[in-house]
């Protein structure tokens, strides 16, 4: 009976924290102490759930922004509904008090929870050698949550270890942005071999190793060298930037040959951590095309986007010597470009999809469909020849080395790195994608390329590689090229079909407006501004 209470006590807890935006402090803490951090649970099972639910609160992905992406909000989607959250970014209606991202809550929530296990776990008697591997994956998790936190905010306020209590003053200031990148890597650097090593058994596959630790540093040293963070463009950023990224070469990762499985799978040699879910249909039904029997077609990727997709050979459609054909756009194209978006033609269960006016999957009048002439393939199961969709694995996939690849590329660039080193990585990403080889096996490049052709070349590939992933919304921001590419129109085609003939007409879909002066950063959330008079809200933003 006395298990059956604590059991029943246990879920109550779990219940309340996932269902609750904040914790109410005093009574879930002592339920905490007395229940979850255990002296008698000497296999540490309740302190290991209490870790587990902490995971969850790792970033989610796919139809999150009011039922699209967050690439959405970017150049390379609008959302198939006219006025959800996701146009508020090129509408100028972000605010303080209307954030369609506004992860901070939860983010910090995620930081509570980290430095709570971390100031109850030892009081539970199992081994040093577990309590060290748990410790180390809630200080991975928490600084996790404060690059979220970071690539949105900027500089925030680092609470350390403290578990804050209802009495205690919570009236903390921002500490800088350097500040928060030192932290990061710090914490990192500090528990990356406390960690699982980075060959993760099954058993253990989504919790946080080595590499996810090396990984993450990768990734926050690329933001801090980044225009945005490094302004004066210290070179030694970059350096560090490239040797984060060459640490996690060296463990051992490789590319999958499958681009389009490794999005449907659980585990394989290119994911570095991930976040798992429960198999679904959830994005084939809210993304897919709508004239088949299951199809909401929530996301209406851009032609700005298809555009950026190379031809199969490398070059851009707008090479001189490139071999894109107006009359047939979507011929001999990188085949990320079919795994990626439905276009007018492609097969999808069964059939050729129709974009085209009148077309089964553009009908017209007032049913939600594209509004660009496209529609979201990604992440999707193999289904162009199925006559229905079957459960999918759609996992969140936080880190994968095809990052880390371009993270080196980038890195090698801008810090003044052997052309070759950059090239070989791009080589890399452009052969597991189906780009041909070319007379000089370099696919589609050049080792003359100078920096700025490279940058360039950098910037395209994480766009087209990492396409709804959500890295175009912070890439952009980073390299402080916002102002440029979300001023622009967001296009789309109408697609006319005569007889057996199409004819391609490109248009503005919707024109945006990205105001430079506040909008690289979020603002501080209200009600943040409200409960903490020490919080400076970011510049242009008001309280």
């Amino acid at each position: 009976m006395n298990n059956y209470k604590k059991y029943f006590a246990i879920t109550c807890l779990f219940l309340a924290l996932g269902c609750t935006k904040k914790f109410e402090a005093e009574p879930l803490e002592r339920i905490t102490g007395d229940l979850i951090f255990d002296p008698a649970d000497k296999n540490a099972d309740y302190a290991k759930q209490f870790l587990n639910g902490t995971y969850l609160l790792l970033p989610d992905w796919y139809n999150r922004i009011d039922g699209t992406f967050l690439d959405a909000g970017t150049d390379d989607a609008v959302p198939s509904r006219i006025g959800t959250q996701a146009d508020f970014y090129r509408t100028g209606r972000i605010s303080s008090s209307t954030l369609p991202d506004d992860v901070w809550r939860r983010n910090y929530l995620g930081i509570r929870k980290a430095n709570l296990f971390l100031s109850k776990i030892d009081v539970v008697p199992t081994t040093d050698l577990l309590k060290t591997q748990f410790k180390a994956e809630a200080r991975f998790l928490r600084a996790y949550f404060y690059f979220e936190l970071v690539k949105r905010w900027g500089g925030v306020p680092l609470i350390g270890d403290k578990v804050y209590t209802i009495d205690d003053d919570i009236n903390i200031p921002r500490n800088s942005l350097d500040e928060c990148y030192a932290y990061i890597v710090g914490e990192l650097d500090a528990i990356k071999t406390l960690l699982l090593p980075y060959a993760v058994s099954d058993g253990d596959w989504g919790r946080a190793n080595l590499g996810a630790a090396l990984a993450l540093k990768s990734r926050v040293l690329l933001y801090a060298a980044s225009p945005l963070s490094n302004p004066t463009n210290n070179t030694q950023k970059w350096v560090l930037a490239a040797q984060a990224a060459a640490d996690v070469k060296a463990l051992g990762y490789t590319l999958v040959t499958d681009w389009i499985a490794n999005f449907n799978a659980t585990k394989n040699t290119e994911f570095i951590f991930i976040k798992e879910n429960a198999l679904n249909t959830s994005i084939e039904v809210n993304n897919g095309p709508i004239g088949y029997l299951q199809g909401v077609g929530l996301t209406s990727p851009s032609q700005n986007l298809v555009d950026a997709f190379l031809m199969l050979d490398g070059k851009a459609i707008s090479d001189p010597g490139s071999i894109y054909n107006p009359n047939n756009p979507y011929a001999n194209r990188d085949p990320r470009l079919t795994a990626t978006i439905m276009h007018n033609g492609k097969n999808w269960l069964g059939r050729p999809v129709e974009t085209f006016d009148g077309g089964q999957d553009k009908p017209g009048g007032n049913r939600t469909q594209t509004r660009t002439g496209y529609y979201l393939r990604k992440f999707m199961g193999k289904f162009e020849t199925s006559t229905s969709y079957a459960n999918q694995g759609h996992h969140v996939i936080l880190l994968r080395y095809a990052e880390i690849l371009l993270n080196h590329a980038e890195a090698l660039n801008e810090s003044g790195g052997a052309v070759a080193d950059i090239v070989n990585n791009l080589v890399l990403i452009r052969k597991r994608a189906g780009i041909t080889a070319g007379a000089n096996n370099l696919y589609g490049l050049s080792l003359t390329l100078t920096k700025d052709q490279l940058r360039t070349i950098i910037q395209n590939e994480r766009r087209i590689e990492f396409a709804f992933e959500e890295h175009r919304t912070w890439d952009l921001r980073r390299w402080k090229l916002a102002e440029v590419e979300l001023n622009k129109p967001i296009r789309g085609v109408q697609i006319v079909k005569t007889g057996t003939a199409f004819t391609y007409n490109y248009f503005n879909v919707v024109n945006a407006a990205f105001d430079a002066s506040k909008m690289y950063w979020y603002p501080i959330p209200q009600a943040e501004m409200l409960a903490n008079n020490r919080m400076v809200q970011n510049p242009g933003w008001s309280n």
